[in-house]
């Protein structure tokens, strides 16, 4: 029989896969499965429309509804120009931490994961338990939906969902929400000593990024409601990290192409913030087209991820707590899968070991301590699903 492998030697295992989100993922994915069919676990999966990447998902147990899902991505963030110490694409472990790219974000949670449904197997449970892994949570939690949609249709319908984004252990019940959206602006090139027949596609962006500067001002300033005080920070952030355009100093820039992402606090309606971003792309496009007609502004969408909402009396709140002992309440400001999970009707919740801090980071790592803490849930969680 094949050997069952530790958690850290999983681990090992899966970050040795360079699965950046750019890059293919299939390496990863027959590798696991083709490790949980040593085991006698099918798994199934869901390719993305280009047959690059793929979904990975599998059911142990009874063939009855009601089970757990643990879910995880299988992309990580790119190294490229970080100062890493170590191949990131190796396990280093040094003065009490595990360093990896994916160490904390989130491979060992999935190390974890995949440890515990090859246990759950042999241990004939009583309560069935899921795996979930995913592709292109980094680009947008684009790869979570179709996944769930292909999960409905292939396995027995679970109830809970424990999304393994690290928490330090802690149960997360709420995250913010997110859109973002590609702009694209559209000028007219002339000499920079005529701008003012051109029209300048960095200067009209400009107003763009301004206006996201004085929202997040009006934002900051005002008053909080009951379920916004519990973020940090406790509103709606609007966000541009990239930026690029123009062709040289001394010519109206032709064009323009930044992202332009809002980060939306429960309470508010995400599709509110679009319309409002998209108000002013309208004035603005209007300006330029007074100058040159064909001048245009282009919005596509970047992402769309739903916010996590707090369920009072939650089944998956009430299981992690009750193996964790955690009773305080946590809301994190980061997006997770776990909102898609809710939205397709699971209960939801985010526990997973380790610190965000950590993830995206050169010499990115989980602790030792932490990765421990989420082998011992993991082993609860399994008796917990014999006794059921």
């Amino acid at each position: 029989m094949t050997a069952r492998l530790t958690p850290f030697e999983l681990m090992e295992k899966l970050v040795s896969f360079p699965t950046v989100s750019r890059d293919s993922n299939l390496c990863l994915v027959d590798w696991v499965d083709g490790y949980l069919a040593d085991h006698g676990i099918t798994a199934h999966r869901h390719y993305s429309e280009d047959n690059q990447k793929a979904a990975l998902f599998a059911h142990v147990g009874p063939e009855i509804a009601g089970g757990v899902v643990l879910s995880g991505h299988t992309d990580v963030v790119p190294v490229d120009g970080q100062p890493w110490a170590t191949d990131p694409f190796t396990v280093d472990v040094r003065d009490g931490k595990y360093f990896g790219r994916g160490c904390v974000d989130m491979k060992g949670f999935d190390a974890l994961a995949i440890w515990a449904l090859v246990e759950a197997h042999h241990a004939g449970v009583k309560r069935p338990l899921q795996l979930a892994l995913s592709y292109d949570e980094e680009v947008g939690c684009v790869g979570a939906p179709p996944m769930i949609r292909a999960m409905q249709n292939r396995l027995p319908p679970a109830s809970t969902v424990i999304v393994g984004e690290p928490s330090m252990m802690q149960a997360v019940t709420g995250h913010k929400g997110g859109q973002g959206f590609w702009t694209r602006i559209i000028g007219f090139e002339v000499h920079s000593s005529i701008m003012h027949e051109g029209v300048n596609a960095i200067m009209y962006g400009a107003r763009l990024i301004e206006w996201a500067n004085r929202t997040n001002a009006r934002n900051m300033a005002a008053t909080p409601g009951d379920m916004a005080a519990m973020f940090h920070p406790p509103w709606t952030t609007l966000h541009v990290g990239t930026i690029e355009g123009g062709t040289a100093h001394n010519i109206t820039a032709k064009e323009c192409r930044f992202g332009m992402d809002f980060r939306v606090v429960p309470g508010e309606d995400p599709d509110d913030w679009r319309d409002r971003y998209l108000e002013q792309v309208h004035a603005v496009e209007a300006e330029m087209q007074a100058v040159r007609p064909e001048a245009r502004i282009e919005i596509s969408r970047k992402f769309n991820v739903p916010g996590l909402k707090p369920e009072p009396g939650g089944a998956a709140e009430a299981l992690v707590r009750s193996i964790t002992g955690d009773n305080a309440a946590h809301v994190v400001s980061f997006g997770t899968e776990a909102g898609q999970f809710q939205r397709a009707g699971y209960s939801a919740v985010v526990c997973g070991p380790g610190d965000i801090a950590q993830a995206h980071q050169p010499d990115e790592y989980i602790t030792r301590e932490q990765f421990d803490a989420g082998h011992d849930f993991m082993r609860r969680l399994v008796t917990r699903l014999q006794d059921a």
